[in-house]
């Protein structure tokens, strides 16, 4: 069986299917025929006609039983999204309703006999390693950086494991993306992820880009549509082991720096290195040998990426998100 005959006529819900992989997901179900839902506390705006698009609070138990009845299958994306600087000042606005929403989804899904589902992890449940392998993570707690969102995920991960002895709720898949970036991101300077802070701070900007760091740190940054095909990918093969979904491959904020200062319309800017700031972990790479296993590459470069989500941003800057960090749950 192909992949599209697979999802096609398929009843499946994607929570947080407004957001930046979710609207990449959607896309793709929806052109192998599935018949897609979504739930979200965002706007609905550009979803299209073919999907159904639901309001709902997933904090509340009984919402999630009710948006996962007659389901057949469930990705599970809706999430906080803030940067580093941010979960460290406000770590109960990250792991307060990411528990409630997570638990609530999956354990609703499990009594609604839903057949398959995906949870969405996070690179943050691993300590601060270079090369971040899915094997190491019950070795070792998470990076201090990352240390309550990363327990909060890995909490999530464990319910997985619970429903499965418990239940025998085997059909669980669990993707655990590295940086992801792209159309629909968080741009609030205040507590967006590196891309697209720097894509803001850059399109403000007339003359010059400041960066924290010196530029040295090396990450690994994945386009959201490369995602959302991991996602496919592991619900299809019912892989029920957390996988790493990243583009394997290093790049540093330097070049991140420059790459944007290069493509915004109002570029080239000068970069201006700001020393008395932390740089952040020097290496954090995602090792994706169990991806590439299930048939699973990128095909989307960091330069093409950034250009991508750059034109997205100009088109888009009135494209409001539920913020955790600022608004009041």
């Amino acid at each position: 069986m192909i992949i599209n005959n697979f999802y096609k006529n398929k009843k499946i819900l994607v929570t947080g299917g407004t957001g930046l992989i979710g609207r990449q997901l959607v896309n793709i179900l929806i052109s192998y025929g599935s018949k897609v839902s979504v739930v979200s506390l965002d706007s609905p705006k550009n979803l299209g006609k073919k999907v159904k698009f639901i309001k709902s609070d997933l904090r509340i138990f009984s919402n999630c039983l009710k948006v996962c009845k007659g389901i057949d299958f469930v990705f599970h994306l809706a999430g906080v999204k803030g940067s580093p600087d941010m979960t460290l000042k406000k770590p109960a606005s990250f792991m307060i309703p990411t528990l409630l929403f997570s638990i609530n989804m999956m354990e609703a899904a499990r009594i609604q006999k839903v057949k398959r589902y995906l949870f969405t992890s996070s690179i943050g449940v691993y300590a601060n390693n270079k090369i971040l392998k899915e094997d190491d993570v019950w070795k070792t707690s998470p990076s201090d950086k990352d240390y309550i969102p990363g327990w909060t995920k890995r909490i999530c991960e464990l319910q997985a494991e619970a429903l499965k002895t418990q239940y025998n709720f085997k059909n669980v898949s669990i993707v655990r993306p590295a940086n992801v970036y792209g159309p629909y991101d968080n741009f609030d300077e205040n507590n967006a992820m590196v891309i697209p802070s720097l894509i803001n701070r850059a399109l403000r900007s007339k003359k010059y880009l400041k960066v924290w760091g010196d530029g040295s740190a090396i990450r690994d940054f994945i386009y959201s549509s490369d995602v959302a095909k991991g996602m496919v990918i592991a619900v299809y093969k019912n892989i029920n082991k957390p996988i790493n979904l990243g583009s394997g491959q290093g790049v540093s904020i330097k070049t991140i720096a420059e790459l944007i200062s290069k493509l915004v319309p109002n570029g080239p800017l000068k970069i201006i290195w700001d020393k008395s700031k932390p740089s952040g972990d020097k290496i954090r790479l995602m090792d994706i040998s169990k991806a590439k296993k299930i048939g699973f590459k990128t095909e989307v470069d960091i330069s093409k990426g950034i250009n991508n989500t750059i034109n997205w941003y100009l088109n888009s800057k009135k494209y409001k998100r539920y913020n955790a960090f600022t608004e009041n749950f």
